[in-house]
């Protein structure tokens, strides 16, 4: 897995990318009551608030971690919003990419350095 400095995690799959968040984001949120996704088919530049998460403490964007088009979403994550706590890195993904440019995949962080970015 890839991560970023907005505490995403990438992890590839065939020539697709699976998006979620940290174990650490989702301890730092606390709850998440509510979760809002980007329709499939839409076109997305690095950067670009693409999803919503509420949680009991406050409510936050997710960006978009590279440039791509979002080709399926996680309607599990919408059903229920508390599987981001109890599962943020496996059932809890919130959406997958066709990655306009996959090398630039290498140039995220890999497990060691996001462990050193949190701390």
């Amino acid at each position: 897995m890839k991560y970023t400095e907005d505490h995403e995690w990438l992890r590839p799959e065939g020539d697709l990318v699976v998006v979620g968040i940290t174990a650490h984001a989702s301890e730092q949120l606390g709850d998440v009551v509510f979760v809002e996704l980007p329709e499939t088919g839409k076109s997305v530049s690095t950067g670009d608030e693409i999803c919503v998460i509420e949680s009991v403490k406050a409510a936050s964007d997710i960006r978009a971690p590279l440039d791509g088009e979002i080709v399926d979403v996680n309607q599990d994550i919408v059903d229920n919003p508390g599987l981001v706590n109890e599962d943020p890195t496996g059932k809890a993904w919130f959406f997958k990419m066709k990655l306009a440019d996959p090398s630039k995949l290498d140039g995220l962080m890999d497990e060691a350095a996001y462990k050193d970015l949190i701390g």
